[in-house]
């Protein structure tokens, strides 16, 4: 009888060690939806790139303010309430990374909880102030324009340059500190250094992606 007991907790533990390896690949995504408009509404998880399908793309209604997802790719998401509905709340990037990712869908949306989505809530922060003010900056050189005051214009202009510049190089070094991963990749395919130019003769260049400049061997 002893003997048949140690072999039932032997087997009891060997399968919670391999459920919770199987589970270790799991993103578990905690949201909540702020407004009572919401509720019963649909919000689905999206795919970022590749096709969106009743395969690839999941679903679920929000109850009591609450949902949930469960992944086991690791891709780049986004997070959308049904279409009909979607007026002031902010679609969400998330990154379905092992853990567990908690998620506030509002007019301002956030996800925290693991090392990529956590980076990517900084580099989204950081992205909402650079298009705020260069927005500002570009209203401002338009404003110019019409005034026909073009040397301020070129000048804020310039000046827009250099701040989309700097926020470019900030990604960018994002993107080589994370080394590898989804958001490395994500960062990387925004802002390149160089792209490729065809020309009608079929000559192809290597170009700088910041001045535009053809870059010359």
């Amino acid at each position: 009888m002893k003997k048949i007991l140690l072999c039932v907790m032997a087997m009891a533990v060997v399968t919670m060690f391999y459920s919770c390896k199987q589970n270790s690949n799991v993103c578990r995504i905690q949201g909540v939806v702020n407004g009572e408009q919401f509720e019963g509404k649909r919000i689905f998880l999206v795919p970022f790139t590749g096709p969106k399908t009743a395969e690839t793309v999941d679903s679920m209604e929000i109850k009591d303010g609450k949902f949930h997802f469960e992944t086991d790719s690791m891709q780049m998401y986004k997070l959308l309430i049904d279409l009909r509905f979607r007026v002031g709340i902010q679609p969400l990037l998330v990154i379905g990374e092992p853990g567990e990712v908690r998620v506030v869908i509002d007019s301002v949306s956030h996800a925290m909880g693991t090392p990529q989505n956590d980076s990517l809530e900084k580099w989204k922060a950081r992205t909402e102030i650079h298009n705020r003010e260069l927005g500002k900056m570009r209203r401002y050189v338009a404003d110019l324009q019409k005034q026909g005051d073009t040397v301020r214009a070129k000048y804020i202009q310039q000046r827009a340059d250099s701040f989309h510049l700097v926020y470019k190089n900030y990604s960018r070094q994002m993107a080589e500190n994370l080394k590898e991963g989804v958001l490395h990749d994500f960062l990387k395919n925004m802002f390149p250094l160089t792209y490729q130019r065809k020309y009608p003769d079929g000559r192809v260049v290597t170009m700088n992606a910041d001045t535009n400049e053809e870059i010359t061997e």
